[in-house]
Protein backbone atom coordinates (compact mmCIF):
# COMPACT_ATOMS: atom_id res chain seq x y z
CA UNK A 1 0.00 0.00 0.00
CA UNK A 2 2.76 2.51 1.04
CA UNK A 3 4.67 1.34 -2.12
CA UNK A 4 1.42 2.50 -4.44
CA UNK A 5 0.53 5.49 -2.44
CA UNK A 6 4.47 6.71 -2.86
CA UNK A 7 4.12 5.75 -6.59
CA UNK A 8 0.69 7.64 -7.08
CA UNK A 9 2.45 10.75 -5.42
CA UNK A 10 5.07 10.74 -7.83
CA UNK A 11 2.96 10.65 -10.96
CA UNK A 12 0.92 13.49 -9.33
CA UNK A 13 4.11 15.74 -8.78
CA UNK A 14 5.81 14.87 -12.24
CA UNK A 15 2.21 15.60 -13.96
CA UNK A 16 2.05 19.10 -11.80
CA UNK A 17 5.42 19.61 -13.28
CA UNK A 18 4.39 19.19 -16.88
CA UNK A 19 1.24 21.43 -16.84
CA UNK A 20 2.69 24.47 -14.33
CA UNK A 21 3.36 27.53 -15.89
CA UNK A 22 7.01 28.38 -16.56
CA UNK A 23 8.04 30.76 -13.46
CA UNK A 24 9.43 33.77 -14.51
CA UNK A 25 13.36 34.24 -13.84
CA UNK A 26 13.56 36.96 -12.21
CA UNK A 27 10.19 38.14 -10.42
CA UNK A 28 10.99 41.60 -10.04
CA UNK A 29 8.97 43.92 -7.36
CA UNK A 30 9.34 47.45 -8.31
CA UNK A 31 7.76 50.31 -5.71
CA UNK A 32 6.91 53.51 -7.14
CA UNK A 33 5.97 56.94 -5.14
CA UNK A 34 2.87 57.99 -7.72
CA UNK A 35 -0.91 56.55 -8.07
CA UNK A 36 -1.67 54.69 -11.04
CA UNK A 37 -3.60 57.16 -12.90
CA UNK A 38 -0.47 59.29 -12.60
CA UNK A 39 1.44 59.46 -16.56
CA UNK A 40 4.75 58.03 -14.98
CA UNK A 41 2.97 54.92 -13.19
CA UNK A 42 1.08 54.19 -16.34
CA UNK A 43 4.38 54.67 -18.45
CA UNK A 44 6.19 51.84 -15.89
CA UNK A 45 3.33 49.96 -16.52
CA UNK A 46 3.83 49.47 -20.13
CA UNK A 47 7.58 49.52 -19.32
CA UNK A 48 6.82 46.29 -17.44
CA UNK A 49 4.72 44.84 -19.92
CA UNK A 50 7.70 45.56 -23.08
CA UNK A 51 10.02 43.76 -20.85
CA UNK A 52 7.69 40.85 -19.88
CA UNK A 53 7.37 40.57 -23.70
CA UNK A 54 10.84 41.24 -24.65
CA UNK A 55 11.81 38.31 -22.64
CA UNK A 56 8.93 35.59 -22.87
CA UNK A 57 8.57 36.20 -19.23
CA UNK A 58 12.21 35.45 -17.98
CA UNK A 59 11.81 39.19 -16.60
CA UNK A 60 8.44 39.56 -14.60
CA UNK A 61 7.90 43.06 -12.89
CA UNK A 62 5.12 43.51 -10.30
CA UNK A 63 4.59 47.47 -10.15
CA UNK A 64 3.96 48.73 -6.47
CA UNK A 65 2.17 51.74 -6.54
CA UNK A 66 1.59 54.83 -4.49
CA UNK A 67 3.99 54.06 -1.69
CA UNK A 68 2.18 50.97 -1.51
CA UNK A 69 5.86 48.93 -0.79
CA UNK A 70 7.98 51.30 0.17
CA UNK A 71 7.67 55.55 0.67
CA UNK A 72 9.26 57.60 -1.81
CA UNK A 73 11.97 58.57 0.71
CA UNK A 74 12.87 54.91 1.11
CA UNK A 75 13.18 53.85 -2.40
CA UNK A 76 16.38 54.67 -3.63
CA UNK A 77 17.95 53.00 -0.14
CA UNK A 78 15.65 49.85 -0.90
CA UNK A 79 17.20 48.88 -4.55
CA UNK A 80 20.33 50.35 -3.73
CA UNK A 81 20.06 47.60 -0.01
CA UNK A 82 19.19 44.89 -2.98
CA UNK A 83 15.90 44.89 -1.26
CA UNK A 84 14.24 45.20 -4.47
CA UNK A 85 15.55 45.07 -7.86
CA UNK A 86 14.22 48.39 -9.24
CA UNK A 87 12.30 51.56 -8.43
CA UNK A 88 11.60 55.13 -9.38
CA UNK A 89 12.12 58.46 -7.54
CA UNK A 90 11.93 61.93 -8.31
CA UNK A 91 15.71 63.00 -9.15
CA UNK A 92 15.79 66.28 -7.41
CA UNK A 93 14.86 64.36 -4.13
CA UNK A 94 18.46 63.34 -3.88
CA UNK A 95 20.04 67.21 -4.07
CA UNK A 96 21.69 66.88 -0.85
CA UNK A 97 23.66 64.00 -1.51
CA UNK A 98 25.33 65.95 -4.83
CA UNK A 99 24.63 68.76 -6.72
CA UNK A 100 24.27 67.06 -9.95
CA UNK A 101 20.90 65.90 -8.69
CA UNK A 102 19.20 69.05 -8.62
CA UNK A 103 20.03 70.55 -11.68
CA UNK A 104 16.97 69.79 -13.52
CA UNK A 105 15.69 71.80 -11.01
CA UNK A 106 17.26 75.32 -11.40
CA UNK A 107 14.99 77.57 -12.42
CA UNK A 108 15.15 79.08 -15.76
CA UNK A 109 18.19 76.95 -16.91
CA UNK A 110 15.95 74.77 -19.23
CA UNK A 111 12.58 76.08 -19.44
CA UNK A 112 11.19 73.96 -22.14
CA UNK A 113 10.81 70.48 -23.28
CA UNK A 114 13.69 70.98 -25.81
CA UNK A 115 15.94 72.47 -23.77
CA UNK A 116 14.98 70.33 -20.73
CA UNK A 117 15.99 66.79 -22.72
CA UNK A 118 19.11 68.66 -24.05
CA UNK A 119 20.12 69.34 -20.48
CA UNK A 120 19.35 65.48 -19.63
CA UNK A 121 21.65 64.55 -22.59
CA UNK A 122 24.19 66.28 -21.17
CA UNK A 123 23.86 65.73 -17.50
CA UNK A 124 22.64 61.77 -17.79
CA UNK A 125 26.69 60.21 -17.70
CA UNK A 126 26.88 62.68 -14.23
CA UNK A 127 23.64 61.53 -12.93
CA UNK A 128 24.57 57.60 -14.07
CA UNK A 129 27.82 58.10 -12.25
CA UNK A 130 26.91 59.26 -9.21
CA UNK A 131 24.28 56.78 -9.30
CA UNK A 132 26.65 54.19 -10.11
CA UNK A 133 28.82 55.07 -7.32
CA UNK A 134 25.89 53.63 -4.66
CA UNK A 135 25.34 50.22 -6.89
CA UNK A 136 22.44 51.47 -8.48
CA UNK A 137 22.29 51.65 -13.13
CA UNK A 138 20.33 54.61 -14.77
CA UNK A 139 17.39 53.21 -17.10
CA UNK A 140 15.85 55.81 -17.99
CA UNK A 141 14.00 59.56 -17.17
CA UNK A 142 10.82 61.28 -17.71
CA UNK A 143 10.11 64.99 -16.52
CA UNK A 144 7.07 66.13 -14.92
CA UNK A 145 5.26 69.36 -16.84
CA UNK A 146 6.99 72.41 -16.37
CA UNK A 147 6.59 74.74 -13.43
CA UNK A 148 4.80 77.96 -14.04
CA UNK A 149 3.29 80.83 -12.25
CA UNK A 150 0.17 81.48 -10.68
CA UNK A 151 -1.88 84.47 -9.96
CA UNK A 152 -4.31 86.31 -8.39
CA UNK A 153 -3.62 89.55 -11.01
CA UNK A 154 -1.95 90.31 -14.01
CA UNK A 155 1.75 90.70 -13.79
CA UNK A 156 3.68 91.88 -17.08
CA UNK A 157 6.55 93.89 -15.05
CA UNK A 158 8.83 92.72 -12.45
CA UNK A 159 8.17 94.90 -10.31
CA UNK A 160 5.15 93.70 -10.06
CA UNK A 161 6.10 90.48 -7.84
CA UNK A 162 7.86 92.89 -5.42
CA UNK A 163 6.05 92.33 -1.74
CA UNK A 164 3.69 89.33 -2.80
CA UNK A 165 3.40 86.41 -0.40
CA UNK A 166 4.57 83.86 -2.71
CA UNK A 167 4.56 80.13 -2.13
CA UNK A 168 7.53 78.34 -0.48
CA UNK A 169 8.68 74.37 -0.36
CA UNK A 170 11.71 74.45 -0.35
CA UNK A 171 15.29 75.75 -0.44
CA UNK A 172 15.31 76.68 -4.37
CA UNK A 173 11.60 78.17 -4.38
CA UNK A 174 12.58 80.60 -1.05
CA UNK A 175 15.95 82.13 -3.08
CA UNK A 176 13.42 82.18 -6.24
CA UNK A 177 10.89 84.37 -4.37
CA UNK A 178 13.53 86.39 -2.88
CA UNK A 179 15.14 87.26 -6.56
CA UNK A 180 12.18 88.11 -7.43
CA UNK A 181 11.43 90.19 -5.11
CA UNK A 182 8.59 88.36 -3.34
CA UNK A 183 8.20 87.20 0.21
CA UNK A 184 8.30 83.56 0.28
CA UNK A 185 5.38 81.60 2.54
CA UNK A 186 5.99 77.75 3.68
CA UNK A 187 2.44 76.44 2.35
CA UNK A 188 2.20 72.49 1.79
CA UNK A 189 0.44 71.23 -1.18
CA UNK A 190 -2.54 70.32 0.35
CA UNK A 191 -2.80 73.74 1.96
CA UNK A 192 -2.65 75.66 -1.38
CA UNK A 193 -6.37 76.80 -1.50
CA UNK A 194 -6.71 78.28 2.08
CA UNK A 195 -3.40 79.48 1.78
CA UNK A 196 -4.78 82.02 -1.30
CA UNK A 197 -8.13 82.12 -0.15
CA UNK A 198 -7.19 83.94 3.49
CA UNK A 199 -4.64 85.92 1.76
CA UNK A 200 -1.76 84.06 2.87
CA UNK A 201 -0.03 83.57 -0.38
CA UNK A 202 -0.59 85.69 -3.35
CA UNK A 203 1.22 83.59 -6.26
CA UNK A 204 3.13 80.58 -6.72
CA UNK A 205 5.10 78.27 -9.43
CA UNK A 206 3.74 74.92 -9.82
CA UNK A 207 2.98 72.49 -12.55
CA UNK A 208 -0.36 72.46 -14.46
CA UNK A 209 -0.68 69.35 -13.22
CA UNK A 210 -0.52 70.05 -9.93
CA UNK A 211 -2.71 73.55 -10.32
CA UNK A 212 -5.68 71.33 -12.39
CA UNK A 213 -5.51 68.84 -9.76
CA UNK A 214 -6.34 71.67 -7.05
CA UNK A 215 -8.88 73.45 -9.19
CA UNK A 216 -6.46 76.35 -9.18
CA UNK A 217 -9.19 78.45 -10.80
CA UNK A 218 -11.23 78.74 -7.57
CA UNK A 219 -8.20 81.02 -6.14
CA UNK A 220 -5.74 82.24 -8.66
CA UNK A 221 -7.11 84.01 -11.97
CA UNK A 222 -3.75 83.82 -13.94
CA UNK A 223 -1.31 81.17 -15.23
CA UNK A 224 1.70 82.67 -16.68
CA UNK A 225 3.18 79.57 -18.83
CA UNK A 226 7.66 79.73 -18.13
CA UNK A 227 7.86 76.46 -17.31
CA UNK A 228 10.84 77.67 -15.63
CA UNK A 229 12.15 73.63 -14.76
CA UNK A 230 10.96 70.09 -15.47
CA UNK A 231 11.83 67.99 -12.86
CA UNK A 232 12.58 64.68 -13.76
CA UNK A 233 11.58 60.87 -12.33
CA UNK A 234 14.42 58.25 -13.18
CA UNK A 235 14.03 54.57 -13.07
CA UNK A 236 17.51 52.60 -12.07
CA UNK A 237 17.87 49.38 -11.50
CA UNK A 238 20.49 47.85 -8.46
CA UNK A 239 23.38 46.81 -10.71
CA UNK A 240 23.96 43.68 -9.24
CA UNK A 241 20.81 42.73 -10.06
CA UNK A 242 21.70 43.87 -13.92
CA UNK A 243 24.92 42.31 -14.00
CA UNK A 244 23.16 38.84 -13.00
CA UNK A 245 20.96 39.09 -15.79
CA UNK A 246 22.03 37.45 -19.38
CA UNK A 247 22.97 39.15 -22.01
CA UNK A 248 19.94 39.44 -23.72
CA UNK A 249 17.71 39.76 -20.96
CA UNK A 250 20.40 43.15 -20.51
CA UNK A 251 19.57 44.03 -23.71
CA UNK A 252 16.10 43.51 -23.68
CA UNK A 253 16.09 45.82 -20.00
CA UNK A 254 17.68 48.92 -21.92
CA UNK A 255 16.01 48.57 -24.92
CA UNK A 256 12.60 48.30 -22.96
CA UNK A 257 13.98 50.96 -20.97
CA UNK A 258 14.84 53.42 -24.00
CA UNK A 259 11.24 53.42 -25.13
CA UNK A 260 9.94 53.70 -22.17
CA UNK A 261 11.97 56.96 -22.01
CA UNK A 262 10.81 58.01 -25.36
CA UNK A 263 7.45 57.48 -25.06
CA UNK A 264 7.18 59.44 -21.21
CA UNK A 265 8.43 62.40 -22.74
CA UNK A 266 5.42 62.50 -25.25
CA UNK A 267 3.38 61.49 -22.11
CA UNK A 268 4.83 64.62 -20.26
CA UNK A 269 4.06 67.11 -23.50
CA UNK A 270 0.13 65.63 -23.44
CA UNK A 271 0.24 66.21 -20.04
CA UNK A 272 1.15 69.61 -20.38
CA UNK A 273 -1.17 70.52 -23.12
CA UNK A 274 -4.49 68.50 -21.51
CA UNK A 275 -3.56 70.17 -17.92
CA UNK A 276 -3.02 73.85 -19.01
CA UNK A 277 -6.71 73.73 -20.98
CA UNK A 278 -8.51 72.02 -17.95
CA UNK A 279 -6.87 75.93 -16.23
CA UNK A 280 -8.31 77.49 -19.57
CA UNK A 281 -11.74 75.81 -19.34
CA UNK A 282 -12.18 76.40 -14.95
CA UNK A 283 -12.12 80.03 -16.05
CA UNK A 284 -8.31 81.12 -15.81
CA UNK A 285 -6.51 83.40 -18.32
CA UNK A 286 -3.42 81.36 -20.12
CA UNK A 287 -0.38 83.95 -20.58
CA UNK A 288 3.13 83.84 -21.53
CA UNK A 289 5.44 86.11 -19.47
CA UNK A 290 6.01 89.50 -21.00
CA UNK A 291 9.26 90.76 -22.69
CA UNK A 292 10.07 92.58 -19.33
CA UNK A 293 9.27 89.52 -16.86
CA UNK A 294 10.69 87.01 -19.33
CA UNK A 295 14.52 89.22 -19.17
CA UNK A 296 13.68 89.40 -15.11
CA UNK A 297 13.10 85.43 -14.78
CA UNK A 298 15.98 84.77 -17.05
CA UNK A 299 18.38 87.21 -15.12
CA UNK A 300 17.27 84.77 -12.24
CA UNK A 301 18.04 82.17 -13.80
CA UNK A 302 21.40 83.12 -14.59
CA UNK A 303 21.72 84.15 -10.93
CA UNK A 304 20.58 80.49 -9.49
CA UNK A 305 22.59 78.48 -12.13
CA UNK A 306 25.84 80.15 -10.69
CA UNK A 307 25.41 79.85 -7.31
CA UNK A 308 24.89 76.07 -8.30
CA UNK A 309 28.07 76.02 -10.61
CA UNK A 310 29.67 77.46 -7.35
CA UNK A 311 28.38 74.56 -5.10
CA UNK A 312 29.18 71.54 -8.37
CA UNK A 313 32.21 72.64 -9.01
CA UNK A 314 34.21 71.81 -12.31
CA UNK A 315 32.08 69.10 -12.61
CA UNK A 316 28.69 70.77 -12.77
CA UNK A 317 30.03 73.95 -14.62
CA UNK A 318 31.50 71.15 -17.46
CA UNK A 319 27.90 69.77 -17.80
CA UNK A 320 26.30 73.13 -17.76
CA UNK A 321 29.00 73.89 -20.26
CA UNK A 322 28.27 71.31 -22.94
CA UNK A 323 24.56 72.12 -21.83
CA UNK A 324 24.71 75.89 -23.42
CA UNK A 325 27.63 74.65 -26.28
CA UNK A 326 25.25 71.91 -27.84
Amino acid sequence: MKHFTKAALTGVAMATLLVAPAVAQNAWDMPTPYGDGIFHTQNIMQFADDLRAKTDGSIDITVHSANSLFGHAEIKDAVRDGLVPIGEILLSRLANEDPIFALDSIPFLAASYDDAEALWQASREAVAEALAEQGLTVLYAVPWPGQSLYLRQEVTEPAQMEGLSFRAYNVATERLAELLGATPTQVEETDIPTAFSTGRVEAMITSPSTGANAQAWDFTTHYIDTQAWLPKNVVFVNTDAFEALSDEERAALLEAAAEAEARGWDMSRAETDEKIAALEAGGMIIMQPSEALAAKLQEVGQTMTAEWEAQAGDAGQAVVEAYRNR
